[in-house]
């Protein structure tokens, strides 16, 4: 009995300490609940809620004219909340009296699944009560709006449980035009170009978001918790879209021809410095052309277009006349155990004037003249080139401008043969803009401008900041050097021994400028590829510039061309002609006397239209078209001839040879669906012209 007793005991009292733990335990949950819960669920959702920023909208870059190089677009993420309150009231009613409309609505609009697929989709996620469940991703903003009025979507975020998250993604409209100077703006990787330049302007300030987060990492959005982001300013550039897209298709085809590596081609506007064009196109793997890097600002070996440099040292320090006469060695010359080569021999009883020698872009001449005066004070011609600013930056505004190297006596890398060989544009490293900026300098009378690709800054249409045109030297060679130096630029394109004469033979206005030729190193096989890299410099009109220009390209090995005369003198031809031919008017057009023109053209479009533009170009045509609403205009026998186009409602209309404009207008009004590819006139459509039309039925157009 006394054990019994004594186990009794023990288990009354074990049972009495656990009835007051839980009694303690109880009043404890209790005294956290309702005395200390108010503190608790904060210290809650302060672990499970943080801020994060929210991204401002991008500042546009426009060109001069207003076009858009590069804007920001929105997209759409749209998420559902299947636990909200108003999808869940009345055990879903809400949710089950649209379900099936939505699905429709949703089947509709994206085609991706069908009605079965999205009802059920939409089922299980209600089921799962997903509170941050991706319904869709990108959506463009006209999706957007659609979705927005379709059944349960229009009742609101708290009914539907319908969340749009924006992202705004960078798009460049057009393209491979100038790509590489504007830049990219790319979330996981280095800006480059403009946008880069300017990020701090374009990015704007961010704003700031409250979220909550929920099961697997995910978070949603806390409303009416947001500080509102600034949007960042716009940016104005120099580009003229125009010029640009002249630029790069001359510079493309020309590369094509060649298979060459790599060019470029800047057009600046000779009186303030403004950049108009920037192309860089690249090969790449496959053999097509991209604008991968900016070649325009890459420091290279410049060959002959440096030999302005010399020249206008010798002028200036009254070295050289341009008539002294030179003997050119017939072409090869050695100095200091070197050998310096002409591309071309020369008869060795012929002498040459200083002006022929440079016109002939003889290597001989320049490294001899440079030699025969500098050799005992190579410093001074270094200076010279100090004072020409062609040993610094031009400081265009981006970011990634070589610096570019102009040796010196003092340099561990002078020798003997440093001196004449920089003389003809080796062993000296500058960019084509800074090339270029001395030319220009030489075109606007001597003052070198700086060159810049943005005009101004913008917030909401209203100018806070602008660039003016500002001169990095003022004069950077007497009058006299000056002349001399014009003068030896317009015998290079029209002397009949000067080394662009036959590209420019038959162009009806001046053009003053240089070629070049350098050899280039090809990595650990140096020079034994024979790659060359070819270049003109110059301005146009030479009697009163506007423009000036320098195309440089990096030639494949064993070019079968490759003379600058020869590669980059077309693409300067071809820019110049067109922009001269949009800069004077028709009257001065018709002055000039012009060989019969036998080019083959054919336009298509409104009558009135084409009218206006062969009279205002004052072009000589034969009109049958009578009242016809349209037209066709070609050449037919050294003449144009414009003929009337039968348009009917009831067949498929034939838009080749129009503009978007007149193509789009004349289908959208069959009611047809009009699919494009490119820009510039039409040269193929997917449904042939006189088939029976069917309404909404979708044709796609090619623009070349």
């Amino acid at each position: 009995m006394e054990v019994k007793r004594d186990i009794l005991w023990r288990v009354y009292l074990c049972f009495i300490g656990i009835t007051v733990l839980c009694l303690v335990v109880l009043g404890k949950a209790f005294y956290i609940q309702r005395v200390q819960g108010a503190y608790w669920r904060g210290l809650s959702d302060s672990l499970h809620q943080k801020f994060i920023e929210m991204d401002a909208e991008r500042g546009t870059i426009y060109s001069e004219d207003s076009s858009m190089l590069s804007t920001s677009i929105p997209y759409f993420n749209i998420y559902i909340d299947f636990g909200a309150d108003g999808l869940r009231e009345k055990n879903g009613k809400r949710f089950t009296e649209n379900l099936d409309s939505l699905s429709l609505c949703l089947a509709s609009l994206f085609g991706d699944q069908s009605v079965t697929a999205y009802k059920k989709e939409l089922q299980q996620g209600y089921r799962a009560v997903d509170r941050y469940y991706l319904l869709h991703a990108n959506l463009s903003f006209e999706q957007y709006k659609k979705l927005r009025t379709f059944p349960l979507v229009r009742q609101g975020r708290n009914k539907s449980g319908f969340i749009a998250e924006v992202q705004q993604k960078r798009l460049n409209p057009f393209g491979l035009l100038a790509n590489r100077t504007i830049g990219l703006a790319r979330a996981n990787a280095q800006n480059v170009g403009l946008e880069r330049t300017y990020d701090t302007l374009l990015k704007g300030q961010s704003g700031r978001r409250l979220v909550r987060y929920i099961a697997g990492g995910t978070y949603i959005p806390v409303e009416g918790y947001e500080i509102e982001s600034e949007n960042g300013k716009d940016v104005v550039t120099t580009v003229d879209v125009n010029i640009q897209d002249i630029a790069e298709n001359a510079l493309l085809k020309e590369m094509i021809a060649n298979e060459a590596e790599h060019g470029t081609c800047i057009v600046m506007e000779v009186a303030t410095g403004k950049i108009k064009a920037v192309a860089n196109l690249g090969r790449q793997t496959d053999g097509s052309y991209w604008e991968d890097l900016n070649y325009a600002i890459r420091a290279t070996e410049p060959g002959s277009t440096f030999k302005l440099a010399t020249l206008l040292s010798l002028l200036e320090d009254h070295k050289v006349h341009l008539t002294d006469n030179l003997n050119l060695e017939g072409g090869v010359w050695k100095v200091a155990g070197r050998t310096v080569y002409d591309s071309e021999p020369h008869d060795n009883n012929r002498t040459f004037t200083v002006k022929e020698a440079f016109e002939i872009s003889s290597n001989v001449g320049m490294a001899k003249l440079a030699w025969t005066n500098y050799s005992g004070n190579p410093g001074a011609f270094v200076d010279h080139l100090k004072k020409l600013r062609l040993n610094e930056p031009t400081g265009v505004d981006l970011v990634g401008e070589t610096t570019p190297i102009v040796k010196n006596p003092k340099s561990r890398t002078w020798s003997n043969t440093t001196l004449p060989w920089m003389a003809f544009g080796y062993e000296v490293l500058v960019s084509p803009l800074q090339t270029l900026t001395l030319y220009n300098a030489v075109a606007n009378n001597g003052r070198m401008m700086k060159p810049y690709l943005v005009s101004s800054v913008q917030e909401s249409g209203i100018t806070i900041k602008e660039n003016e045109p500002k001169a990095l030297v003022e004069k950077i060679c007497s009058d006299a050097t000056l002349q001399q130096l014009k003068e030896c630029l317009r015998g290079v394109v029209s002397e009949k021994e000067g080394t662009a004469r036959k590209i420019f033979a038959t162009a009806w206005y001046k053009v003053a400028g240089k070629t070049g030729t350098a050899l280039v190193a090809n990595g650990s096989r140096g020079y034994a590829d024979h790659i060359y890299q070819s270049s003109f410099a110059g301005y146009f009109p030479a009697d009163n510039p506007k423009y000036s220009c320098i195309v440089v390209i990096k030639n494949k090995p064993f070019a079968k061309n490759y003379l600058g005369a020869l590669v980059a003198g077309p693409v300067f031809r071809e820019l110049a002609d067109k922009l001269m031919s949009a800069e004077v008017g028709p009257a001065e057009v018709a002055g000039n006397n012009f060989k019969k023109d036998s080019a083959q053209f054919f336009y298509a479009g409104s009558t009135r239209d084409m009218r206006e533009v062969v009279r205002t170009l004052g072009v000589n045509y034969i009109d049958s078209t009578g009242k016809n609403e349209w037209a066709r205009l070609y050449a037919s026998n050294y003449q144009a001839v414009m003929n009337r186009q039968s348009v009917s409602r009831q067949t498929m209309p034939d838009v080749k040879g129009m503009g978007l404009k007149d193509a789009l207008y004349l289908l959208e009004s069959a009611d047809l669906k009009v699919a494009v590819k490119g820009r510039g006139k039409v040269k193929m459509q997917s449904i042939i012209p006189g088939s029976l039309l069917k309404k909404n039925e979708t044709v796609s157009i090619e623009l070349n």
